[in-house]
């Protein structure tokens, strides 16, 4: 089960974190790589990486969101490749403040990193899968996409992943006439690059302690297997789910 040899696996934000978790998740069941991210020095060492797992791997710099760079991106695969059959939207970024100190530029720089560039990406390479009859949509969003939070401020950001887990649904709705699937996994708290500042502070590791049921963090690679269930054939009924990988935060 969950053999993904011959699938060609699309990942955005795979220099580290998640994405770079998940892209070798990928590798490990056989899949070939696009993995793309802006910076292309850390994507050449993770493509090396990936390729001595026995598979291809093709690094692409890319900015998502900037349309020009996404669809230069989804051309490039094209040509190596052939076809696109999983694509993973995991690259974002956010500024963090509250609603009465958010600007406009921050709200914006948000909105962009983490909601649009998933559309710009999923319109390029979602024609591809509609000319071969095939795709698998991976939606990254969040446990804040669908609760607030009394940790700290994030107004953009819950408005940006929620409306990743409705874009997916409404994807989910279109598109499954063309046999494609579009689903969301929702992470908790994982301590990757960007987060572990935050993470590691005593403050908010008692915050965590006291808000998910298992009482720790998200290891490095317990997102994997729900990407590479919504990657394979054995999920070809499920669309427009959202999974959460949480260790029990949305349940409480």
């Amino acid at each position: 089960m969950f053999d993904l040899h011959g699938r060609v696996a699309v990942v955005t934000g795979a220099s580290s974190g998640l994405g770079l978790q998940m892209a070798k998740g990928f590798a490990k069941q056989g899949a070939d790589l696009a993995i793309m991210a802006r910076r292309i020095e850390k994507l050449e060492k993770v493509a090396e990486d990936i390729r001595a797992l026995g598979v291809r791997c093709l690094p692409i710099q890319c900015d998502v969101t900037d349309t020009n760079a996404v669809n230069k991106a989804a051309d490039e695969v094209i040509k190596f490749y052939g076809k696109v059959d999983i694509l993973v939207n995991n690259a974002g970024a956010s500024k963090n403040a509250g609603v009465l100190d958010m600007t406009d530029e921050d709200w914006m720089f948000t909105l962009s990193a983490d909601l649009t560039s998933v559309f710009k990406v999923t319109r390029a390479f979602a024609k591809h899968m509609v000319e071969k009859k095939y795709g698998r949509i991976i939606n990254i969003a969040s446990i804040y996409g669908q609760v607030g939070n009394t940790a700290m401020d994030t107004v953009a950001y819950h408005s940006s992943k929620g409306g990743v887990i409705n874009f997916t649904r409404a994807v989910a709705a279109e598109l499954a006439k063309y046999n494609i699937t579009c689903n969301t996994i929702s992470p908790g708290y994982f301590e990757t690059e960007l987060t572990a500042d935050t993470l590691n502070t005593e403050a908010f590791t008692k915050f965590m302690e006291a808000s998910v049921p298992l009482r720790r963090y998200g290891r490095e690679g317990e997102l994997n297997p729900a990407a590479i269930f919504l990657a394979s054939d054995e999920a070809s009924y499920i669309t427009g789910q959202n999974i959460k990988v949480d260790g029990g935060y949305t349940s409480v």
